[in-house]
């Protein structure tokens, strides 16, 4: 006798009672954010604060003010190098990333192939799509068949049938006559 499969106890909890659950998850969680976003202003002021002390502008003459602006064009230029090194970090590991996602997908095995859609293009769409307005002609594949008509049919069965037996033609062929026959038809025929 096979083993009875067991089978998960439907849950106990009321509609009701999941649905104030939830609401208090996302309550909390939006809470949790606000404190999130309101923690990082503070980092940023904090780190503003301690890189960029206020500047005292008040009572300095002329040559003080250049150096001012001197220390501060050699600092973003300090800042902006490391800005470019960072982004260039990001970019990479970025990189790094997909190429890594690749290679996990290769060794999964398991490709989705996506659902492709049959689409009935005729030769003229599909002659636009490639080359665009530069195909001016239509490309009507009937138009260029050979037609076939009756007669030429019955003249080709005539043809097949006037040949008859390949072995008589080599028989009458094989002496001396039917090679001089060869001959005068071919020396005529010039």
């Amino acid at each position: 006798m096979p083993p009875k499969a067991e089978t998960k106890p439907k849950c106990k909890i009321s509609a009701s009672r999941k649905l104030s659950l939830k609401i208090l998850l996302l309550t909390r969680a939006m809470e949790e954010l606000e404190a999130e976003k309101v923690a990082r202003e503070d980092e940023k002021v904090r780190y503003l604060g301690e890189k960029l002390p206020p500047l005292q502008l008040g009572g300095l003459n002329m040559e003080d003010l250049q150096k001012l602006c001197k220390q501060m064009h050699e600092k973003i230029e300090v800042v902006d190098e490391e800005r470019y090194d960072c982004e260039a970090k990001v970019i990479k590991n970025i990189r790094d990333i997909n190429d890594l996602t690749l290679k996990v997908r290769d060794l999964g095995g398991k490709f989705k192939k996506p659902a492709l859609r049959k689409v009935r293009v005729s030769a003229d769409e599909m002659l636009r799509a490639l080359f665009g307005s530069k195909n001016k002609g239509s490309m009507d594949l009937r138009a260029n068949l050979k037609s076939v008509k009756k007669e030429d049919i019955k003249q080709e069965k005539e043809l097949t049938m006037e040949v008859g037996d390949w072995r008589k033609n080599v028989e009458a062929m094989s002496d001396m006559k039917g090679r001089k026959k060869m001959f005068d038809a071919a020396g005529g025929a010039q």
